[in-house]
């Protein structure tokens, strides 16, 4: 079989041994006669799965032991209403800063929970221009968030390409004593972060982490103390936290595979080399792109590239098509824009290969050579 170069945004390539792995154990788990799809999840069999992924995060993150480790189902999405859902109420405000359309989709589940639960939403930065975003903010366009429950922003925006701490060296926004909450969903683990700078993180398994169904959440238990206890038990972060997120039925093969990933990762060397081989993907491609200025334009400025996202433009939509059709012809898929913006994605998640970005740009140059 030879695999497809698989650029898409999400659901995203996984490691060929994770794969490997999950197809050789997929009928008989560690000599149980049974699928781990099958196995009970108060069972010794996949409790040892579990815990065994959950130890993987903390190790590669190097996940201070005053944070909890979670895996719950939903997605991001439902963690845009279940972050306010417990840290909203009367008298109590949640800031936002907004770099990209799932920043605004994170304000309006905001906006709809504080109707309900009392609080109050407040935008405290945005970068819209017309309908686009071409970069994060500068610190000196953040609003104070002195008093807020909680400010959130997302590291990296998939549709438009744009990402907080892009450039070696880069730094995510200063929100003072403010507790700081992160979508990281499209690029957690892209590289190591200092976790302690965060109160709460979430981020979908369907970039670089595994498949789609699961969500990893990373939240400081001084943070949980102070989070409503008059919500559903289902909805509360503590009641997961508590439960060692076994409280229901897991997404038991999605943290099965996700525990295959992460056990890629620390075979790759861990997260600082996962980081170099992501920047020099990123480089390659940008690199090409920029080479090519009659035919190639990146709409996002230098310093809000994403290392995983890199969107670009043709000059029209038919010679966009031209191009997919080679790329599809080169078993190069998932290079279209999402839908909302058009234009041209290559995602450059963990999993996608140097190789494979050679490919890229190798059909790249050929097209600009050729038309």
């Amino acid at each position: 079989m030879t695999r497809a170069r698989n650029f898409s945004a999400g659901p995203a390539a996984l490691p060929l041994s994770a794969l490997e792995k999950a197809r050789d154990e997929l009928l008989d788990f560690h000599g149980s006669g049974m699928s781990v799809m099958e196995q009970s999840h108060r069972g010794a069999v996949y409790e040892h799965v579990h815990e065994e992924a959950t130890a993987l995060v903390r190790e590669l993150l190097a996940v201070p032991d005053d944070y909890a480790i979670l895996f719950l189902q939903g997605g991001a999405s439902q963690q845009f209403a279940q972050v306010p859902m417990n840290l909203l109420g009367p008298g109590k405000r949640g800031d936002y800063v907004i770099n990209g359309v799932w920043g605004e989709k994170a304000l309006a589940e905001a906006t709809a929970s504080a109707k309900v639960l009392g609080g109050e939403v407040r935008e405290v930065a945005s970068t819209r221009d017309g309908k686009t975003y071409r970069r994060v903010p500068r610190q000196d366009e953040i609003a104070s968030t002195a008093g807020a429950a909680y400010v959130h922003f997302t590291s990296n925006e998939t549709i438009h390409g744009v990402q907080f701490a892009a450039e070696p060296g880069g730094v995510y926004p200063d929100f003072g004593d403010t507790p700081v909450v992160c979508d990281m969903s499209s690029d957690f683990m892209w590289r190591p972060i200092d976790v302690s700078r965060f109160d709460l993180v979430y981020a979908g398994a369907q970039k670089n982490l595994g498949p789609s169904g699961v969500v990893l959440v990373l939240v400081k238990k001084s943070l949980m103390d102070r989070m409503r206890p008059d919500l559903p038990a289902i909805f509360r972060y503590k009641t997961h936290a508590d439960a060692a997120s076994l409280y229901n039925t897991p997404p038991s093969f999605g943290v099965y595979l996700v525990r295959n990933v992460l056990l890629w990762i620390k075979e790759q060397g861990g997260l600082a080399a996962i980081e170099q081989t992501n920047r020099e993907k990123a480089q390659r491609l940008y690199a090409t792109i920029d080479a090519h200025p009659e035919l190639y334009t990146c709409p996002v400025e230098h310093g809000s590239r994403s290392r995983m996202n890199v969107v670009f433009t043709l000059p029209d939509e038919a010679m966009e098509k031209r191009l997919l059709a080679r790329a599809k012809e080169a078993r190069i898929i998932g290079l279209a824009g999402h839908r909302s913006v058009g234009g041209l994605r290559a995602s450059l998640y963990n999993a996608v290969s140097l190789e494979w970005v050679d490919a890229l740009t190798s059909l790249l140059e050929d097209f600009a050579r050729a038309g």
